[in-house]
C-alpha cells in the first residue's frame, strides 16, 4: 500500500529516461558531425592545455569562482523559504529581508571593488 504512493514518482523517472535517451540518440542521429583540430583538443577552465603544467593562474579566475559559489548557495536559500513563507509569517519575512540585505551589501561591494570585471 505504501508502495503505491511511490508509483507516479517511479513512473516520472521512467518517463523522464525514456526521454533522455531519445533526446541523446537523436542528437547522435540527426545532428552535423564535422570534427576539426579545434573541436577536438582539450579546453578546461579557460586555459589553453597545452602549455606547461605548472604554470601560474590568474587569481582573479579562482576569485569570480569563489564568488560565483558564495553567491549561488545563497540563492539557493531562497527556495525552501519560499516554500514556507505562509507559515512563517512576519518574523519569516524580517529574517529574510535581513538575509537578502547582506547578500546585496556584499555584491555591491564585489562589484565596488571590481571583483566582477575582466579583462
Amino acid at each position: 500500500m505504501i508502495m503505491m504512493q511511490y508509483l507516479p514518482v517511479l513512473v516520472f523517472l521512467a518517463l523522464a529516461g525514456i526521454m533522455g535517451g531519445i533526446l541523446i540518440i537523436a542528437g547522435r542521429l540527426l545532428g552535423v558531425h564535422r570534427p576539426d583540430e579545434q573541436k577536438n583538443s582539450q579546453y578546461e577552465c579557460g586555459f589553453e592545455a597545452f602549455e606547461d603544467a605548472r604554470m601560474k593562474f590568474d587569481v582573479r579566475y579562482y576569485l569570480i569562482a569563489i564568488i560565483f559559489i558564495l553567491f549561488d548557495l545563497e540563492v539557493a536559500f531562497l527556495f525552501p523559504w519560499a516554500l514556507v513563507f505562509k507559515a512563517l509569517g512576519m518574523y519569516g519575512f524580517i529574517v529574510m529581508a535581513i538575509f537578502l540585505a547582506i547578500l546585496i551589501a556584499g555584491f555591491a561591494y564585489v562589484w565596488k571593488k571590481g571583483a566582477l570585471e575582466w579583462e
